[in-house]
């Protein structure tokens, strides 16, 4: 594979009031366009749209309060950018099920359909594509002490067993796209070796999502408190996702990472 040349951007539009990231979310419909237009002409091949808060420690949204949220805004956004991939961030299957009904192309699971047992015969009924993602605890308490025998060793083997559950339940393994959660139950050295033995999840030979963008890691790699200085972190993940042959990376900052893959793409095309 070149390097960088089938990498694809997932952005970030977050519809939540307590992102971890505060340059992230946005609310009223004129925002909501403003913010889409902006990452689909700047690069965007996919807009990843949340409605709940999954950074560590928060909690729950009713499913009510996130339906009222989510729903709209994925009408608004199919309706503006008919041709454009949506995905929807969450993890319950009634809102999973609106939100295909509303147009969204993915549903973004952080949970590897353990959360809901319901969502995954709602992506079986669909044909949307499913993220499958690894997570140990839940948002809530999933930062507290997560644990390992061996990183990348436990996750492969959480993503063999997961795969063939969703393949029982219906979903072609054609459609899952699988992303191995880093800060999701991952302490700081989980999450580097995870990025060190990235190509090890090709084993499935399935699309490989890695969302790393401004997290809390790379902060303590560099001494940055704040998700806010965390850009340059990002991009040099970035680069190296790229490299290690990740399919897409999920970020925040749609300009500067698209000129990153770019950059990688070029080096790619010359050959050796």
């Amino acid at each position: 594979m070149p390097l960088g040349k089938n990498t694809a951007l997932i952005v970030i539009l977050n519809l939540t009031s307590d992102s971890f990231y505060e340059g992230s979310p946005v609310s009223a419909e004129e925002e909501i366009l403003k913010r889409a237009r902006a990452m689909v002409e700047g690069g965007a091949a996919v807009l990843d749209v949340g409605a709940e808060s999954t950074r560590p420690g928060s909690e729950s949204l009713p499913e009510e309060e996130e339906l009222a949220r989510l729903v709209p805004a994925i009408r608004l956004l199919r309706k503006e950018f008919p041709g454009v991939v949506i995905s929807a961030d969450t993890w319950k299957g009634a809102v999973a099920r609106q939100a295909m009904d509303a147009g969204v192309d993915i549903i973004n699971d952080i949970s590897g359909l353990t959360f809901d047992p319901d969502l995954a015969g709602a992506v079986a009924g669909s044909g949307a594509a499913l993220v499958l993602s690894h997570i140990q605890g839940t948002p809530r308490d999933m930062q507290q002490n997560p644990t390992y025998e061996d990183t990348v060793r436990d996750i492969l083997r959480y993503f063999d067993e997961r795969l063939r559950h969703a393949e029982e339940a219906g979903i072609n393994r054609e459609r899952i796209i699988i992303e191995p959660g880093i800060g999701f139950g991952k302490g700081y050295g989980d999450n580097l070796r995870i990025l060190n033995r990235l190509e090890a999840f090709q084993i499935f030979g399935r699309p490989l999502l890695v969302g790393h963008s401004r997290k809390a890691f790379i902060g303590r790699a560099l001494g940055l408190n704040t998700p806010e200085d965390r850009l340059e972190g990002t991009l040099a993940l970035t680069a190296m996702c790229a490299m290690k042959g990740a399919s897409m990376v999920r970020v925040h900052d749609v300009k500067e990472n698209a000129r990153v893959l770019a950059m990688v793409a070029a080096v790619g095309e010359t050959g050796r």
